[in-house]
């Protein structure tokens, strides 16, 4: 998709501002990362002419500030530093770059379909994912601490997922700090920020807190007798949504495992007594609600049945294939902002195939607040 001309215009700009003075990207980044770092790769972002990213509201006051001095320090300056000449030098290129950047918001506003739509763009704030924990009985040696080849990331259940939601999270947020976490690993400092959460919801004291927002959401996820390693979805209308399987063909009972074996692996449901199945079909669940600890940054859930539909949920906004046309759907059908869905999440071969919104069938349930308010 072509930028806005708005978007071409701001980043043409702060290239220009660079370029008058003589310096390079580097020196840019250098100068404006006295409290925060500014990447290089963040610094050429805001300048590109093919896809700019918008700079925060601080950013440009520290650009402003920046080339407000003539010649400009290796420094970012402080405001009662400048001259008079140059504090009204510095008030100018403010509101020229403030008024850039309202333009470009405002023509943005205006279309569905511009980057300003992009779920997982934010402005500003600290980012955390929040994964579940392997058992320790279906974790890999390399999990533990003690051993020489100690992985970490072999801790993390539904790895797939967080894998896919870390590359592009951090690729759209390339200025802000992104970082992911066990549930024990969760902090006070995390909850303040935008939250991501990846697969379960409620696994310790800590994030069980956020259970008092998710009583907005007419959505829960519960036991049942009948499925033993995931748990079906239920509406507040008492609506149930499960997972599809199908008996695998040309099976032998003999080859049937035990129940120890089955609980190690977390595969008892993929057995109905001594038959095969396959899992043909899981349920996603895909929310965004704001954070009550802080209400200008969000909690998004990417949740399923299984693990397929966890990455169902996750690649729903990453699949290049359909990304786009997700966005504008969600963008049009939930303005708030503020929504949750369940979708099926077909699985072939063993992958799960990424939910198109476009497609009715694919969306199970939807509900935002300016549905209830109708």
């Amino acid at each position: 998709m072509a930028p806005s001309p708005e978007a071409v215009r701001l980043a043409r700009r702060l290239r220009d501002l660079r370029e008058t003075a003589g310096l390079t990207q580097k020196d840019v980044s250098q100068a404006l990362s006295a409290d925060v770092r500014v990447a290089v790769a963040t610094i050429s972002s805001w300048e590109s002419q093919s896809n700019p990213k918008l700079p925060p509201e601080d950013r440009l006051r520290s650009y402003a500030l920046f080339f407000a001095m003539s010649p400009t320090l290796e420094r970012l300056p402080r405001e009662q530093d400048l001259s008079p000449a140059e504090r009204e030098r510095f008030s100018t290129l403010q509101r020229e770059l403030m008024t850039l950047r309202d333009d470009v918001r405002h023509q943005q506003s205006g279309s569905s379909s511009s980057s300003s739509s992009y779920t997982f763009d934010f402005e500003s704030g600290r980012i955390t994912l929040i994964c579940p924990e392997v058992p320790e009985l279906g974790r890999s040696p390399l999990a533990d601490e003690d051993n020489p080849n100690h992985t970490r990331l072999y801790k993390y259940a539904d790895l797939d997922a967080l894998i896919e939601m870390w590359g592009h999270v951090r690729a759209s947020n390339p200025e802000l700090r992104v970082r992911h976490r066990l549930p024990s690993e969760v902090s006070a400092d995390h909850m303040s920020g935008h939250l991501i959460l990846i697969g379960g919801i409620a696994w310790n004291r800590v994030t069980s807190r956020l259970l008092r927002v998710l009583d907005n959401l007419p959505i829960r996820q519960m036991s049942v007798p009948d499925l033993a390693d995931g748990e079906i979805f239920r509406s507040r209308d008492g609506r149930e949504y499960r997972p599809l399987w199908e008996e695998r063909k040309g099976a032998v009972e003999d080859d049937a495992p035990s129940k120890a074996e089955l609980e190690a692996e977390q595969a008892q449901d993929a057995w109905k007594g001594d038959t095969p199945r396959e899992l043909v079909e899981d349920v996603a669940l895909f929310a965004r609600l704001p954070n009550p600890f802080n209400h200008s940054r969000t909690i998004t859930i990417c949740n399923g049945v299984y693990s397929r539909g966890v990455l169902g949920a996750v690649r729903m906004l990453t699949d290049d294939a359909v990304r786009e046309r997700n966005e504008v759907y969600l963008a049009n059908r939930f303005p708030g902002g503020v929504y949750g869905l369940l979708m099926r999440v077909p699985v072939i071969n063993g992958e799960a195939v990424t939910p198109d919104l476009e497609i009715e069938d694919n969306r199970l349930f939807e509900w935002s607040p300016e549905d209830e308010d109708a």
